[in-house]
């Protein structure tokens, strides 16, 4: 990954602040980071059309190749070759139609409504709700780059963000995970099964800062443990859980530490390594 390309892209969403209010980027900034393949002109595409990009992706991609960028981005902190994995298990998941409108929000003024906002009805009813909207008008990709290298993607179950990453995947010249990655991944299973009942995330979280080699943040550690329950490792064992008052979590909020993982996908994806 080309380090000044990367370093536009980041400076153009983010400062040492957190996220900035205007982002800009030169036109001579945006042309580097374009050629080197980290910023994108905005896109237009139809929920319908994104539907069958994601599909013949999809069929396109093996199940070894997300597995092995997974593991091969513990150890090297390519976080975007970790967020493949789950954007390939959500498109999976998705068979082919056309977009079904349903109500998904409610603006109000005055106590009336004045805007519904809506999603489409197949897509929302998939496991995870995933979200998709009927058009996506000259939709920002950079910013969805942007989240995808620094953390590992945080939109895993948008409709783009799965055509997205998908893409950029396909592109990828993964290595082979190395003794060290693996070791990484065993340690973290050790660590969900090191877990008491009733943790939360949260604690497993605040768990894998003890595993030496896995070099990340709290917001990298968040999506790691997003990634193992959106493929079904860390699987909860129940639905009808009270749930922290705040939290960001989408698919791991209701796992408890009695739940462990799921020793049967663990030997599906990664029973090679193992």
């Amino acid at each position: 990954m080309d380090k000044k390309a990367k370093n536009i892209l980041f400076k153009t969403y983010w400062s040492s602040n957190s996220w900035k209010d205007k982002r800009i980027t030169t036109p001579d900034d945006f042309i580097y980071a374009k050629e080197k393949g980290l910023m994108f002109d905005p896109i237009t595409i139809s929920h319908d059309d994104c539907i069958k990009k994601i599909i013949e992706d999809a069929n396109s991609i093996s199940l070894e190749q997300v597995v092995k960028a997974f593991l091969s981005s513990l150890s090297t902190r390519r976080l975007d070759w970790r967020s493949g994995i789950a954007s390939y298990f959500i498109a999976k998941l998705i068979t082919p139609h056309i977009y079904a409108p349903i109500a998904s929000g409610y603006s109000y003024q005055n106590g009336k409504v004045v805007a519904v906002s809506s999603t489409c009805k197949i897509c929302k009813n998939l496991k995870y709700g995933i979200i998709g909207k009927e058009q996506y008008i000259e939709s920002d990709l950079n910013v969805l780059n942007f989240e995808r290298i620094k953390w590992g993607g945080v939109r895993h179950g948008d409709l783009l963000y799965t055509l997205f990453d998908l893409e950029q995947l396909k592109q990828e010249h993964i290595t082979e995970p190395t003794e060290t990655d693996i070791k990484i991944f065993k340690e973290i299973l050790k660590m969900v099964n090191s877990c008491e009942t009733g943790d939360f995330p949260s604690v497993l979280r605040d768990k894998l800062k003890d595993i030496p080699d896995l070099k990340s943040n709290k917001g990298e550690r968040s999506v790691i443990i997003e990634i193992l329950a959106c493929i079904g490792i860390l699987n909860p064992a129940s639905y009808n859980r009270p749930t922290s008052s705040k939290h960001d979590w989408t698919f791991v909020e209701y796992w408890r530490g009695e739940d462990g993982y799921d020793t049967e996908v663990v030997e599906k994806y990664f029973g090679k390594y193992l």
